[in-house]
């Protein structure tokens, strides 16, 4: 018998270290010849690390939420034969990021060969499938170990999770215990004792960021380091624009699908970046380059359960008002269901970001770095206007845009915004070139 190491492959694109955000396998499984023995994150894609020999696993080089270097020893594989101590390429295929982060949620128990790392995993991910008993043992100061459904459902019995015996996997609680611990309450206090609604709450809930939290975590610190914002809101009349959308769905929603605000505001962005073209463009600071696309590879920030993404509409100004509709669902159901693609998820020159109905007034939009521009979407609300001299109920809506004030001069940024809601407030105009 012979030792086989695997070890991290080169994913390409220059990336020199990936997190490990899921085990597939423990110490002691059989494993066969192409299994998928782990999943690590490089920048959103996660990308499956398959096992290219059968045997038993001896040994586990990290620990979940672990960051990795291109080349360190993945795990140690027990194959027939005299093995290899040099680790071979391993094929590693793409997947979802948001697949991670649900993997994530209830991590493989590390074991201890996986313990000496540079950095030691959180307590909650050290426990081992042996800590597991019929009823866990909880020490002083030692956290309960409990579901987000669980936690709710104890704030709302007013029960303290610390005082709970926990009967699942490394002494988690389950429901049942929560049953059992009401139970036990409920006779206890059936002479008249205190409230439990009203009882003192200690629990703290430690959640590692990690997988996709971790990487939306740098983005979004990266950019504000990085990016000098500047924010400019303006209000606009989309009372024609609406009547218009309504008319048009009304006529073609069963043979071309229904349209909503968004791709009239993704035309007029591609009519308006052809006069600021100094606001479709990405900033390198380190070498100090702009460079500016005549294409625009318009971004569309997206919340998936995992988090954050932002899916990407090549060449949207090769699309119409029914050819952008259909890309933006596309995009973000494949970004939601967890089967957007690395290249789907790069590559954009300029964004936009709407929170719907829970858009409120103003916003203030953090841009997609390396970008120099995104566009926010706040919510739209009927309001009394002075139109003629007379008070008249019209639909309003803000946008609010933010920019990297090294590359968009503020009154650049001002101007872009006002040709934007030219174009939506007379939206014949986004038809005219």
């Amino acid at each position: 018998m012979g030792i086989h190491t695997i070890k991290m492959p080169d994913i390409g694109e220059g990336i020199a270290e990936v997190e490990l955000v899921a085990w597939h396998v423990k110490v002691g499984d059989l494993i066969s010849e192409d299994q998928i023995l782990a999943d690590v994150m490089t920048d959103k894609a996660t990308v499956e690390i398959p096992s290219p020999v059968a045997g038993k696993v001896l040994a586990l080089g990290g620990a979940v939420g672990q960051v990795m270097a291109v080349g360190s020893a993945v795990i140690d594989i027990e194959v027939e034969g005299a093995g290899t101590p040099v680790a071979k390429a391993v094929a590693a295929a793409p997947v979802s990021a948001t697949k991670a982060v649900a993997q994530t949620a209830a991590p493989e128990p590390v074991p201890a060969e996986a313990a000496q790392t540079k950095s030691a995993p959180p307590p909650a991910l050290r426990k081992t499938a042996a800590a597991a008993a019929t009823v866990h043992a909880r020490t002083s100061g030692e956290k309960p170990i409990a579901s987000p459904a669980v936690r709710r459902r104890a704030w709302d019995l007013g029960i303290e999770l610390q005082f709970v015996a926990g009967t699942g996997m490394a002494g988690r609680i389950t429901q049942q215990d929560l049953d059992t611990y009401a139970a036990r309450a409920g006779q206890a206090s059936s002479a008249g004792t205190t409230d439990q609604r009203y009882a003192q709450r200690t629990a703290e809930d430690v959640i590692p960021v990690i997988g996709l939290r971790r990487k939306i975590a740098q983005k979004m610190q990266e950019a504000k380091r990085r990016i000098p914002h500047f924010t400019y809101v303006e209000e606009i009349d989309v009372t024609e624009l609406e009547a218009l959308r309504t008319r048009l769905n009304t006529k073609h929603a069963k043979e071309r699908g229904r349209l909503t605000l968004l791709p009239f505001l993704v035309r007029a962005v591609v009519l308006a970046v052809r006069e600021f073209p100094q606001v479709n463009a990405r900033y390198d600071d380190d070498a100090a380059v702009v460079t500016r696309y005549e294409a625009v590879h318009l971004g569309m920030a997206t919340q998936t359960e995992g988090g954050l993404m932002v899916p990407v509409m090549r060449h949207a100004e090769t699309r119409d008002l029914w050819g952008c509709a259909a890309e933006l669902l596309r995009l973000s159901e494949a970004a939601r269901s967890g089967k957007a693609t690395r290249e789907e998820l790069t590559g954009s020159t300029i964004t936009i970001t709407s929170l719907g109905a829970l858009g409120g007034i103003v916003s203030t939009p953090v841009i997609n770095h390396p970008e120099v521009a995104i566009v926010g979407v706040n919510r739209m609300v009927e309001r009394p206007m002075i139109r003629n001299g007379a008070v008249v109920a019209r639909l309003m809506m803000n946008l609010s845009s933010s920019f990297d004030h090294r590359v968009v001069d503020g009154m650049h940024g001002a101007e872009f915004v006002q040709l934007l809601r030219g174009y939506l407030e007379c939206p014949a105009t986004l038809f005219v070139e």
